[in-house]
């Protein structure tokens, strides 16, 4: 548990590292305005907390850097993102690309990933489903039991997702292939985002005249399309600033870039780093993340949603000396104004 003042001491050391990238020394605490303690007392403070893991001493250096886990501390309990000021400029350019006429929802993901680069001087990763490109090719069944059958769904993609489902009590083969053959005359040609929306309203048109079928129908249809866009759709990942990580000092190691560089051209493995079950902002530093590789990096994740539910993934890729509060809050901008442009452009 560590005391006021050094937690004090603790968010004065990152902030100044984040924006110098040199090793901290008491004198230079002890100038800050805010601190008012001597060089004396910030040195055993700073002592204690490198024993407690929360700063490291690098060999060529008498000041200390923070830790993984002094960083960890400082964005869950020191750093307030809306003490970030961000300019005008910069909320304006955001603004700016949810005004531009994008008729592609690729094309304003791609500009999206160029702006927040620039605006971070980091490196963007999106990541964007293909449920606005992926469309219903047809529905197929095999019946399999009296009681079960399989529902094969093809994409014009080439993508085939087959489920076993449960034929409702009362309902015959005859009707479901009724059922099937209505569905992929209404809605062939029909992107997968729109499937639900679209069943509904047909489905009432052609059934409104006998509530039981209509209801025994969309039991079918809730079966077939339960967890649709998670198994039959695949991620795209668009890239911004890949560039921009050989402006950090922390990779000035030819290695490092190259290392560095190459993981950027693994899609799987920067699937692996940006995807989140978290809806909202998630923070992963240094070894927080599982490939070595980004072990020396941070990756501060945000989901951007359609019609409330989360479509997509923000990543901001980094040194762990990132400046957490400016990006989380620049993501907070961002991500609002992206999910209502989505709302707008596909309603």
């Amino acid at each position: 548990m560590l005391t006021e003042r050094q937690k004090k001491i603790l968010k004065a050391i990152v902030t100044h590292y984040i924006e110098s990238a040199e090793p901290v020394g008491s004198r230079s605490i002890s100038k800050r305005q805010d601190i008012g303690f001597s060089s004396a007392t910030i040195r055993n403070e700073m002592a204690d907390l490198e024993e407690m893991g929360y700063l490291e001493q690098p060999h060529t250096s008498a000041g200390r850097v923070p830790s993984n886990r002094g960083y960890r501390y400082y964005v869950d309990h020191l750093m307030n993102p809306e003490d970030s000021i961000i300019s005008k400029d910069i909320l304006t350019n955001i603004s700016k690309v949810f005004t531009d006429q994008f008729n592609e929802f690729e094309q304003l993901i791609e500009q999206t990933a160029i702006i927040l680069s620039q605006i971070t001087n980091y490196t963007s990763i999106i990541l964007g489903p293909e449920i606005y490109h992926t469309k219903l090719k047809n529905i197929q069944i095999v019946p399999i039991t009296d009681e079960s059958l399989v529902v094969i769904l093809v994409t014009n993609t080439g993508k085939v997702e087959h489920k076993m489902l449960t034929i409702p009590q009362g309902v015959s083969i005859n009707e479901i292939e009724k059922m099937v053959r209505f569905l992929n005359h209404k809605l062939s040609g029909i992107p997968l985002y729109q499937l639900k929306s679209k069943i509904f309203m047909e489905i009432n048109k052609e059934f409104q005249r006998n509530s039981y079928e209509f209801e025994q129908s969309m039991k079918m249809i809730d079966q077939i399309l339960l967890n649709l866009d998670e198994t039959t759709l695949d991620n795209k990942i668009y890239m911004g600033g890949t560039t921009n990580i050989l402006n950090q000092p922390e990779f000035s190691d030819i290695n490092t870039i190259k290392d560095l560089l190459t993981l950027f051209e693994k899609t799987d493995t920067i699937r692996q780093l940006v995807s989140s079950n978290h809806k909202g902002i998630e923070v992963k530093i240094g070894t927080e993340n599982e490939i070595e590789i980004a072990s020396n990096c941070s990756i501060i994740t945000a989901t951007y949603e359609f019609e409330g539910k989360p479509l997509g993934t923000i990543g901001i890729f980094g040194p762990t000396r990132m400046d957490y509060g400016r990006v989380i809050r620049i993501l907070e901008f961002l991500t609002k104004d992206l999910s209502e442009f989505i709302s707008r452009l596909y309603k």
